[in-house]
């Protein structure tokens, strides 16, 4: 195999051929962190919990092309199941992440009928309405989700009835971690399969996937109702290791968050996107800290930057290194 088409089987696939060791890397820097940042595993427990959701957005817009600027609706959608099935006394962690996932993938698939029709001005027209009718359905219904003071009041039982989850957050950034790894193996088995070329296929060009007989619509839905399942693991799992789950998990700031990430980690690039929310993740929680007022402003900086420093984001970065190594 020559030069060339390793590196176009490498974008090919998302950049399976030789991206084993950024994933490598990935993995043992999370596992690292636990033992060199044992004060920080609620915030580390939070990056875990922005890259599964940066990953669900990225199979969305990065391997299917559907923009949304709603994908927060079934974060906060999971986040919401999995605490209102706390407190019902079902508290397992286990049940309510998959509830969590089947109730936002039903969401999901519901709504696939109008996503899957439109173009890209009229999906981000529609997901933004209909993220804002959740935001206002929660909000109002404040018996079920408390309104804009939230659920604070459940508890989660230990892990496979065994592990409880400790003041320290040791359980719960060990739980986030096997779930984030789960969700990254899942996507990585989805995004390099014959479904995953396909939809790389409509993301470049929609009109001539149907003359080859690829079934358009139904591989839009299909990716669109696994990216709100994951999504809404995403926010159960926040929702699980906080106790807590408020509207904000439903406002339409994540969801630009989000949109933001996956452009800055490189669109379709697996590692490039978690590495991206992880750097985001970092870099908002320094600079609100220096700054409680204005890290806003620091953060659109650093992030207008990044456009001209890496085009192609951290992904493109990643798959330069990897060709000037292998060359």
């Amino acid at each position: 195999m020559t030069g060339a088409s390793a590196a176009a089987r490498s974008r090919l696939f998302g950049g399976r051929v030789g991206i084993e060791g950024a994933t490598l890397v990935l993995f043992a820097g999370a596992i690292a962190s636990y033992f060199l940042f044992p004060n920080h595993l609620a915030l580390l427990t939070q990056f875990l919990v922005l890259m599964m959701f940066a990953l669900s957005y990225d199979l969305l817009q990065g391997h299917g092309g559907i923009v949304s600027l709603g994908h927060a609706a079934f974060f906060g959608l999971g986040a919401y199941a999995a605490a209102i099935l706390a407190r019902t006394g079902y508290n397992d962690p286990l049940l309510g992440l998959a509830f969590a996932a089947v109730l936002s993938a039903v969401v999901a698939l519901v709504l696939t009928p109008i996503i899957v029709r439109g173009n890209d001005f009229t999906r981000l027209l529609v997901t933004l309405g209909v993220a804002s009718l959740v935001y206002e359905a929660a909000n109002r219904m404040r018996g079920l989700t408390g309104g804009a003071d939230g659920l604070p009041d459940f508890e989660i039982a230990p892990v496979l009835g065994l592990y409880k989850f400790d003041f320290e957050g040791r359980i719960a950034f060990i739980y986030a971690f096997m779930v984030f790894a789960m969700v990254y193996v899942f996507l990585w088995r989805v995004v390099t399969s014959p479904f995953g070329l396909a939809l790389r296929g409509i993301r470049e060009n929609t009109r001539r996937m149907p003359a080859i007989g690829s079934p358009v619509r139904r591989h839009l839905a299909v990716a669109y109702t696994l990216s709100g399942g994951i999504a809404g693991m995403a926010g159960a799992v926040l929702a699980q290791t906080s106790r807590f789950a408020s509207l904000d998990m439903l406002g339409f700031e994540r969801s630009a968050e989000i949109m933001m990430v996956a452009t800055l980690g490189g669109s379709g690039h697996m590692a490039g996107v978690s590495f991206a929310a992880l750097a985001f993740g970092w870099l908002k929680d320094v600079l609100s800290t220096a700054s409680p007022k204005y890290w806003q402003l620091g953060l659109g900086i650093v992030l207008m930057l990044s456009v001209f420093v890496a085009r192609g984001g951290i992904g493109g970065l990643l798959d330069h290194l990897r060709f000037r190594r292998s060359a």
